[in-house]
């Protein structure tokens, strides 16, 4: 069953994260994804390892890393600074719906690989650039990374212990809010396109990301002018809703509502803490939660966490463990929605992976293979959609135009 994205062709010239998971959104809902890369090096991340998928015999492995955001995709290898190499994408542009890339600003201007200059090959074209800062402003030539978006827009300032230091989050959550951003808005610009068969050019910025996705605890501030703190594993808006110790370990109690406060307190053998006036509403707990929350921890401690798990759960109390990562891989629930899936790559090799969330009903994601290894489909790609000669391909890959695998997919 194709995808709902097939029949659309996207033109990958991103690398490191924000681009490519965006790139790898749109390929899990069908859309031919052709990833150009720089000839010998690639894409950043095949070497940010270890760990690496294969086994330590291989010359060409490609970190884990790597593998997270690029499944579905086919990998050109072409030398964008060189004019053949520019003429080649401006060809592929001619037969493309998208393009997505992540230079710096101007940085493809030199190449004539810019919105402006490609619009003029494929009016149509749905143009994603991704940026640290986005086009325009004071900082739009500054190179932007996840960790310090992290910091300068917002997120460590709320991320961390209150006596601690400000802590970046254990995944580049910038990085991936941009990436699915990006895929959201190419859609958007897709139907646009459907609608009047204009293209259009989308800026979007790491920071810009970063600042939209503060949620509530933007809010929080823009209502009351008091910028909020790091409150460790607390809500700043809900009590209690947070980690808490118990006779082994942890758990992670959270409490959405009055009833449910209720029920844990029965549970807990404290009844008289939901009739409390200082406790009995949300906004009483919030207010009054350096009296409420260590009587909490204490009986918390009077039980192991299964106990607490099974009972909570029984009486409706949200709860749940605090999982490693191989706890998480192995929970009933996960399992079932099949988080997790297996690829194979074009030389049989099984490559792990993580399953896209989305269940469609009508057009179910199809994973098409395992991400590419470096200049895999060069030869493929420009035969199929260029009709480049052997003699032609020959020629360009003799000038370091372009780069073949030496397992070269070639089929037509």
């Amino acid at each position: 069953m194709k995808g709902a994205l097939a029949n659309y062709r996207v033109l990958d010239l991103s690398r490191i994260l924000a681009g490519p998971w965006a790139s790898q959104m749109l390929a899990d809902f069908g859309a031919e994804v052709i990833k150009v890369e720089r000839p010998g090096s690639g894409d950043d991340t095949r070497g940010w390892g270890p760990p690496f998928i294969g086994d330590d015999t291989e010359t060409e492995r490609d970190a884990a890393y790597f593998h997270s955001a690029n499944r579905g995709k086919q990998s050109i290898a072409i030398d964008i600074t060189q004019a053949e190499g520019q003429q080649l994408i401006r060809r592929l542009v001619s037969k493309s719906d998208v393009v997505l890339e992540n230079y710096k600003v101007g940085g493809l201007k030199k190449y004539g690989l810019d919105y402006d200059s490609l619009k003029a090959v494929n009016p149509g074209l749905v143009y994603c650039s991704i940026t640290g800062f986005g086009q325009t402003g004071p900082y739009s030539q500054r190179a932007g990374y996840d960790f310090m978006v992290q910091a300068m827009g917002g997120l460590m300032s709320v991320t961390g212990e209150g006596d601690g230091m400000p802590m970046k989050s254990g995944v580049a959550l910038a990085d991936v809010m941009t990436g699915l951003y990006a895929a959201n808005a190419i859609q958007a610009a897709l139907l646009y396109r459907q609608q009047t068969g204009l293209g259009q050019h989308i800026d979007l910025g790491l920071l810009d990301v970063q600042v939209a996705t503060l949620a509530n605890q933007a809010m929080n501030y823009l209502a009351s002018g008091t910028p909020p703190g790091r409150l460790g594993n607390a809500h700043p808006n809900i009590v209690p809703y947070q980690a808490f110790a118990t006779a082994d370990s942890h758990i992670i109690l959270a409490v959405g509502n009055d009833s449910q406060f209720g029920k844990f307190c029965k549970l807990a053998g404290a009844p008289h803490l939901a009739s409390d006036p200082a406790f009995a509403s949300n906004q009483a707990r919030v207010k009054n939660r350096q009296q409420l929350v260590p009587q909490i921890a204490e009986l918390l401690k009077a039980k192991d966490s299964q106990w607490w798990l099974e009972k909570l759960a029984d009486a409706g109390v949200p709860c749940g463990p605090i999982n490693s990562l191989d706890k998480v891989f192995e929970d009933p629930q996960v399992q079932h929605r099949k988080m997790q899936v297996e690829l194979t790559d074009d030389d049989g090799q099984s490559i792990p992976g993580v399953a896209n969330p989305i269940k469609f009903s009508a057009t179910p994601v199809n994973y098409t293979g395992a991400s590419p290894q470096l200049a895999q489909h060069t030869q493929k790609v420009l035969k199929s959609q260029l009709s480049l000669s052997d003699a032609e391909i020959s020629r360009l890959e003799q000038q370091g135009v372009i780069q073949s695998h030496k397992h070269a997919d070639t089929g037509t």
